[in-house]
């Protein structure tokens, strides 16, 4: 669809309701004002992409088969069997996506590195020249940009093969494997790139991987789902301590032969979700602490601290796997920042003295139940994903636990956005002017502001995502980008959302949700 159509429909929009107010969202008249200068000089502010969701060319100038090619061709796993042999076709089309990035004024993008395009075959084959190049051609035409590259090592996707011999994340042997792609990396990249992040999320992997089974390789056991294979009790501890253990050799291995040259940054990123009780008791207070720990404080507390945090040692006894003394040596402190992905504010209820449903009354669960209504009404306005609401206080909250609990070591918010609920008879007008991403984003960047004026060391907001793209199972029908994608064209469009960031980033300032009912405002943006 061509600009001139975008206008057109624009303006029969804006013509056949001209009463329109788009200050209904939930921020309404009374939402809070944000500026770029509320936050601290040198602030990171960027968008976000991962290698599989965007790039497409899955078989092209070398790549080998991962993970997530080989589970999206399985009938039924994804949404509409839509897969990412395509998806928006990133590898041809970089050039004009990094010039999206730089039109909206940020000084910083987060990518991810296919392991499989550097990689085909794991440690077990040769490099992919083709692969080095793709990604060298990224980071020097962002850098020339003025946009510093912010690149995640492992995000989701991993060759196949790997699964194929040892079965990935369930092996030791997995660890030699990261390792040996993250210094390639290093090597090949790490003299221009000054952020790196080593997995992204391991706490959602071993969640949806190995104990829904909603995730390659699809393991999990009774009661959590149904799959051919998998103990859903076990399996995820297995993972995430050959994960950590991975994250911490390879940042062993960049602060001794990497950093001293190259002077970056290393660190992790986690699925952060912050719990408020469900019931005003004392139960469900030390639920919210149980479901804290055995979340985040699972990935984090190893890596600052040296092990396991204590609730999850109690409940999980032996079942939890150990550090030795010597793995204790380089996993503690094995991180220069926090990677803070946002999405979920949620009611805990405690199962440990409450019945809960099945599943939630397992050690592996913390003993702890998740929900985002009490008594019928929900914690905050629904979104496309059951679980993530609208509440902005969250993140006020969730940078608050961890600056508490881990001395206030350098955190970014690696990812944080909004899709809308999906509508019957969905029009192109109603996705291009998503007033409701604006408030979402103003209201939670407002939020952020106010923790960093506390005191905590917050240096980056990466807005997910720039364009509309695979959302893993949910597949193309769940939209958190700035830009729109046709998904028969691939032509990208911007919303309205796109023009806000734009000004906020660059004018130093945004836009009151309530100046959006304004005509002349919409006709001026679609440059009619």
């Amino acid at each position: 669809m061509g600009v001139t159509i975008l206008r057109l429909l624009l303006l029969s929009f804006i013509v056949l309701f001209p009463s329109l107010s788009f200050a209904h969202g939930f921020g309404g008249s009374g939402e809070e004002n944000v500026k770029r200068s509320d936050f601290p000089d040198g602030f990171l502010f960027g968008t976000g992409t991962s290698s599989y969701q965007v790039e497409g060319a899955y078989l092209e100038d070398g790549k080998g088969l991962s993970n997530w090619d080989v589970f999206a061709h399985i009938p039924g796993n994804i949404v509409n069997n839509d897969n990412g042999d395509v998806a928006d076709d990133h590898y041809h089309r970089f050039l004009e996506d990094i010039d999206l990035i730089h039109s909206l004024g940020t000084n910083a993008h987060r990518l991810s590195i296919s392991w499989s395009r550097i990689l085909p075959r794991g440690r077990f084959g040769e490099v992919n020249p083709s692969g080095i190049k793709f990604y060298n051609k990224i980071i020097d035409n962002l850098l020339s940009k003025g946009i510093e590259p912010f690149v995640t090592l492992h995000h989701q996707d991993l060759p196949q093969e790997l699964q194929d011999r040892y079965q990935s994340w369930l092996s030791s042997q997995m660890q030699e494997d990261f390792v040996y792609f993250a210094e390639i990396c290093f090597k090949n990249f790490g003299d221009r790139v000054k952020y790196w992040a080593t997995i992204n999320e391991p706490n959602l992997s071993a969640d949806f991987s190995y104990l829904k089974g909603l995730y390659p390789p699809g393991h999990c056991s009774a009661p959590f789902g149904n799959c051919s294979e998998g103990n859903s009790d076990v399996e995820p501890l297995i993972v995430m301590h050959n994960m950590l253990l991975a994250h911490a050799k390879a940042v062993r291995l960049y602060r001794e032969l990497f950093q001293p040259t190259q002077g970056g940054s290393i660190g992790i990123v986690t699925y952060s979700s912050i719990y408020e009780p469900l019931r005003d008791d004392e139960a469900d207070r030390q639920a919210v602490s149980r479901a804290l720990a055995f979340n985040i404080a699972w990935v984090l507390d190893p890596l600052i601290h040296g092990d396991y945090p204590q609730e999850m040692c109690h409940y999980l006894g032996s079942s939890l796997p150990s550090f030795s003394l010597e793995e204790v040596e380089y996993v503690k402190g094995s991180i220069d920042f926090i990677g803070i992905n946002h999405y979920e504010t949620l009611y805990i209820k405690d199962c440990i003295y409450s019945a809960c449903p099945s599943g939630y009354d397992h050690p592996i669960r913390g003993f702890i139940y998740t929900t985002g209504e009490r008594d019928g009404v929900p914690i905050g306005e629904r979104t496309a994903i059951p679980s993530f609401f609208i509440v902005p206080r969250g993140m006020e909250k969730i940078v608050d636990y961890i600056k508490e609990r881990y001395n206030n070591s350098p955190m970014f918010v690696t990812e944080n956005g909004y899709a809308p609920p999906k509508q019957q008879d969905e029009q192109l007008q109603d996705l291009l002017l998503d007033v409701k991403r604006i408030s979402y984003h103003k209201a939670y960047l407002a939020a952020l502001a106010r923790v960093i004026r506390n005191g905590a060391d917050v240096r980056g907001y990466f807005l997910w995502c720039l364009m509309d793209n695979l959302e893993w199972k949910n597949g193309y029908t769940m939209r958190f980008g700035l830009y729109y994608v046709d998904r028969q064209t691939l032509q990208r469009m911007p919303k309205l959302s796109a023009k806000w960031y734009s000004d906020f980033l660059t004018n130093g300032t945004s836009q009151h949700v309530s100046s959006f009912k304004n005509k002349n405002f919409l006709l001026t943006w679609a440059g009619i």
